[in-house]
Parts: structure tokens; C-alpha cells; sequence
């Protein structure tokens, strides 16, 4: 048997989230279907990095599989991209060892969001960024944002449906640019809890629009209460780009 690493990336506008759910369209169904077929009927699961909602998107997203089959490392982009709907593409596929683990061999992930700043909204950005036509200052949403860095209980920023009792993450880094009409939201940490970004976001955003101080983010930290943490944003601005396995990644 060999394991196979892949990185996709995806449009989740019209995927029922990423792991596989009875009776709903999912990235991860649609690929074990394409797999099964490749395996002749055989059953290949796929275990991913994390799973991602309705609606979200990913850039860097990573699974592996373990095969019997003697396809070229090189050669599984194609085997699979000529089967996979326009809305998944593999962007490349390794050979890793069996001690390598796409969930557990994680050493950090990095998350974007994408804010549409514009005043008329954008049909072509509709699916892929939130339309946010109000002011934002940005000098506030980085001067807020700097209090979220570290390592922190984030209860007051996961959503209460959770089922995880341990809500202590490290974010080691968060950028805020403005390109234009678009402001881009990353978060760079070792782990995230269930809707951590999109309510770090919808809370920033309250920030830039005036609507809350940016020094209130180290007292909703301490609170440990999601009431006093801003709105959960939209999921479609929200891309799952990157996952870093560091030295160890084979």
C-alpha cells in the first residue's frame, strides 16, 4: 500500500461543507466516489486536515489516501482532475510515509477572508467575499487584532455548538491588508476552533466600523463568553489557504 498526499483547492459555494454527510454533496464524497471508481468498486477513504462549512472555500486544502495502485506520484493530479468537477482541482499529489497523517502531522494553518469594500456590490464577487460597503478602519481592525495573538483561551470566539472542551489555540500571526476595494483578513495559528475566524472577523469588522473599541478584544478574551464577541461573518469570504506540516511533511 502507499499513501498519497494531495492539495486541492475548491469553490464551496455549492458543496454541503467538506466532510462527507448522508444524502448532501460534500468535496470529500465527491472525491471517494471518484476513487471508488479508479479502485473498481473498492472503498478508498480520504482523511483531510479539517473540514470546512457550506459555502467556505479552501486554496490549500490536504488529504491522504493509502492505494494499491502503481500510479506515478506525478500522474494522480491527472487521474483525478479529469473525473473531479470544475469546482475541485488536485493541485499537486506526493508519495508520504505511513507515519504521515493530514489531520494529526498539522503543525500550523493559515485562513483568509476576503472583505468587498466597493460601494455597488459585485456579481463576480458574491460567492467570494463579503460585501462590506461601509467605512472599515484598518489601522484600528490591526491595532484590535494585535490583542488575539499568542496563545489564549478563545471560547468567547468559538461557536457555542462545539463540542471541544479544549479552547486554548495559538495564533501566531494576523495580517490585515487593503488591496484596493478589498481588504484581506489571515490568520496563521496552530489550530482553529469551530467558527473561530468567521467570529474574529464579524468582531474586527464591528472594530473598523466603529461600532466597538479596539481595546475590547483582550476583555472578551478574559470573559470567556461568545455573547460578547461580534456576529459570526458569512461563510463565502472565508478560504481555508494553506496547511504546514513543517520539516516532517513526508
Amino acid at each position: 500500500m502507499q499513501r498519497v498526499k494531495c492539495t486541492i483547492a475548491y469553490d464551496g459555494t455549492h458543496f454541503h461543507g467538506y466532510q462527507v454527510q448522508p444524502r448532501e454533496r460534500t468535496v470529500q464524497g465527491v472525491i471517494e466516489e471518484i476513487l471508488s471508481t479508479i479502485h473498481k468498486g473498492e472503498q478508498i477513504r480520504i482523511s483531510g486536515s479539517g473540514r470546512t462549512d457550506s459555502g467556505v472555500h479552501a486554496n490549500g486544502q490536504v488529504f491522504h489516501f493509502d492505494t494499491p495502485l502503481s500510479i506515478p506520484e506525478e500522474k494522480w493530479p491527472v487521474v483525478l482532475n479529469t473525473r473531479l468537477p470544475d469546482e475541485v482541482t488536485v493541485k499537486e499529489a506526493a508519495f508520504v510515509s505511513t507515519d504521515f497523517h493530514s489531520r494529526f502531522s498539522v503543525v500550523q494553518k493559515e485562513y483568509r477572508y476576503r472583505v468587498y469594500t466597493g460601494q455597488s456590490r459585485s456579481p463576480f464577487n458574491r460567492h467570494f467575499a463579503l460585501h462590506h460597503p461601509q467605512p472599515l478602519s484598518v489601522t484600528d481592525m490591526k491595532r484590535a487584532a494585535a490583542s488575539l495573538i499568542g496563545e489564549h483561551d478563545f471560547t468567547s470566539f468559538c461557536s457555542a455548538k462545539t463540542e471541544v472542551e479544549d479552547k486554548v489555540r495559538k495564533i501566531h500571526r494576523i495580517d490585515i491588508q487593503e488591496h484596493g476595494e478589498e481588504i484581506i483578513f489571515s490568520f496563521v495559528g496552530n489550530g482553529f476552533l469551530y467558527n473561530m475566524v468567521r467570529i474574529l472577523v464579524g468582531t474586527l469588522l464591528e472594530v473598523g466600523s466603529g461600532n466597538r473599541a479596539a481595546d475590547d478584544m483582550a476583555p472578551i478574551l478574559e470573559a470567556r463568553d461568545r455573547d460578547r464577541a461580534g456576529k459570526t461573518a458569512p461563510p463565502h469570504g472565508l478560504y481555508l489557504w494553506k496547511v504546514d506540516y513543517g520539516s516532517d511533511e513526508n
